[in-house]
């Protein structure tokens, strides 16, 4: 199903540089950006025929995904996060029970120059249970991890041949809001870092709550930052989120009540101030059950932002007003598969990869650099229970 309004107005095109948090190279435009890109995916291997985290060939010319290998040795690697010298990747281990204690854990891996292909390294405890979202700090020193089940985030050192120190700083989250079967405690289930890497912020859906944490990205330490935190419509559950290219706006995507939320994101305090709140679906399917939402990314262009449906199947598409940050709906489009839980934008901005958990399909869609839209390219790939996509340019 697409839902559609008026074309966003056409702009000039002007590929930004990826932060080195996402742990991709640097694309300045099409005509520079690498010709294939490797595509690591997280997954779920218990309960699915998954086998662990899969790597992928991108052809950028024509928009087709070639599985090359997959690399064993961790549990329900749901998440990965890929080093800024893009020699290493990080992924939880999203369980319950880690050496004895109640954790998950954070995985290492060397990633091989010639093919791409993966060696684990070491791993190291998350603190809580249920780790379900990494990034890597732009320094490289640092893998900050959110734990969903624990309600806490940590911090662990990164050695400089790519293995993991024991967390140098975990926080745990504490209070609830107003849903008694999904907000009885925290849940953190995200964590970014500032464009500048002096704040951490983790989307705690059972706090209604972004958490706001000052870095110290030498030490490795998250301290509450003043104000500790911003919140959102109660009930809203957030989820992911994302900075706008120019460090301006963020945006939150609210999984419980299938909402966008836009701030102005102040750099030099750390602070967002809500701008706006938005669904992510038509009115008129608002009384579908089973509908809740999961990935939001923003195009490299700084133009468009989109967000995931799972139930709903759909990726919905937001022009951003360049000057006040605030959005404006353009559609929904099929995924064309069930439970889309992430998707990833490719560096150059020319396909998003939508990844149908449910259905174990990853489905490639074409983007149009001028009004957002998206439209299929006749490519997928079957891959058991996908969850996470990060890629870099291939070799």
């Amino acid at each position: 199903m697409t839902h559609s309004l008026r074309p966003c107005r056409s702009l000039a095109l002007s590929l930004l540089i990826y932060s080195a948090v996402l742990g991709m190279s640097a694309t300045s435009n099409i005509a520079n950006a690498a010709e294939d890109y490797l595509v690591y995916v997280g997954t779920y291997t218990r309960g699915s025929e998954s086998k662990g985290i899969y790597t992928l060939r991108l052809n950028m010319k024509t928009g087709s995904l070639k599985q090359i290998a997959v690399a064993e040795g961790v549990d329900n690697p749901s998440f990965v996060a890929i080093h800024p010298s893009n020699k290493f990747l990080y992924a939880v281990g999203e369980i319950s029970e880690f050496k004895g204690e109640t954790a998950g854990g954070v995985a290492a891996f060397a990633i091989n120059p010639k093919d791409g292909s993966l060696t684990k390294l070491n791993e190291k405890s998350s603190g809580g249970a249920g780790p379900c979202h990494l990034v890597v700090d732009a320094t490289g020193k640092n893998v900050l991890v959110a734990n969903y089940g624990g309600g806490s985030v940590a911090c662990l050192p990164i050695n400089a041949d790519g293995t993991l120190e024991d967390a140098s700083s975990f926080i745990q989250h504490e209070g609830s809001s107003i849903d008694e079967r999904r907000q009885k405690g925290p849940h953190g289930h995200s964590i970014n870092v500032s464009p500048d890497n002096k704040f951490a912020f983790a989307a705690d859906l059972g706090l209604d709550k972004i958490l706001i944490y000052a870095l110290d990205a030498k030490t490795g330490q998250l301290t509450p930052n003043k104000p500790a935190a911003v919140k959102v419509k109660p009930g809203s559950g957030p989820r992911h989120f994302a900075f706008h290219p120019t460090g301006k706006y963020a945006y939150v995507i609210n999984e419980m009540t299938l909402t966008v939320t836009a701030f102005k994101y102040n750099a030099k305090r750390g602070r967002l101030k809500t701008l706006q709140t938005i669904s992510t679906i038509p009115d008129d399917d608002r009384d579908q059950k089973g509908l809740s939402t999961a990935e939001i990314r923003v195009h490299p262009s700084g133009k468009f932002l989109y967000g995931s449906n799972r139930g709903h199947d759909t990726i919905v598409a937001f022009s951003i007003n360049q000057v006040t940050g605030e959005l404006t709906y353009i559609e929904n489009e099929s995924t064309q598969g069930k439970t889309p839980r992430n998707f990833f934008i490719d560096p150059t901005g020319t396909y998003l990869l939508a990844e149908n958990q449910s259905s174990n399909s990853i489905v490639v869609l074409r983007i149009n650099q001028d009004t957002g839209e998206l439209e299929s390219t006749g490519n997928s790939i079957e891959i058991p229970s996908p969850v996470c996509i990060r890629m870099i340019p291939a070799p």
